[in-house]
């Protein structure tokens, strides 16, 4: 596994933001370049969520109508959400996330729609970007080990991330200062 210290994410993505009230809908694509079977299985296996996402799952997620507990990194509490759709290798939706995956040459352009606070749009902007990258590594067989919760928002890549995500919604960056990064 590559050391955190030698990874260093790209721009900010063009990213779009839907407003309704206080909850903002994050839309982040990323064109990854394997196949959406293989995307598939990293977005609903909890083995391979472990590698990538922000959150541990205790079950899959690949199935309509699985209840499943979600942990999100740097939380001790689980949550419970339901798999409200799931057309393998195509669509899932659960919680207030929904990832859509279309085919694309040999790869997958995985569409990510994710409520968030209005307050944390720009934090959410960076860490999903992060995870995409971690992800599309871990996919390729090259893992750098997941960076989420507090482990990425001590990178000093993710703050650059955090404005340039802020400066793209219009928003401010949240003066909260994160808690200190602990081992998971």
């Amino acid at each position: 596994m590559a050391d955190h210290a030698q990874y260093t994410p790209g721009p900010a993505n063009v990213a779009q933001v839907r407003k309704d009230g206080e909850k903002w809908t994050l839309i982040l694509v990323r064109e990854l370049r394997h196949p959406p079977e293989k995307v598939w299985q990293a977005l609903t296996d909890p083995v391979h969520l472990r590698e990538w996402a922000p959150f541990d799952a205790n079950g899959s997620l690949d199935t309509v109508g699985a209840t499943v507990k979600l942990t999100w990194v740097g939380t001790a509490q689980a949550t419970e959400t339901r798999v409200t759709q799931a057309d393998p290798p195509n669509l899932l939706e659960y919680s207030d996330i929904r990832w859509e995956l279309e085919a694309i040459g040999g790869g997958t352009r995985l569409t990510l729609w994710h409520s968030i606070d209005r307050r944390f749009i720009s934090w959410g902007a960076a860490g999903w970007h992060i995870c995409f990258d971690v992800l599309d590594r871990f996919l390729a067989g090259e893992p750098i080990g997941r960076m989420a919760g507090a482990a990425a928002t001590h990178l000093d890549s993710w703050r650059r991330l955090t404005a340039e995500y802020a400066k793209q919604f219009g928003v401010e960056t949240s003066s909260w200062a994160p808690k200190p990064a602990q081992e998971s």
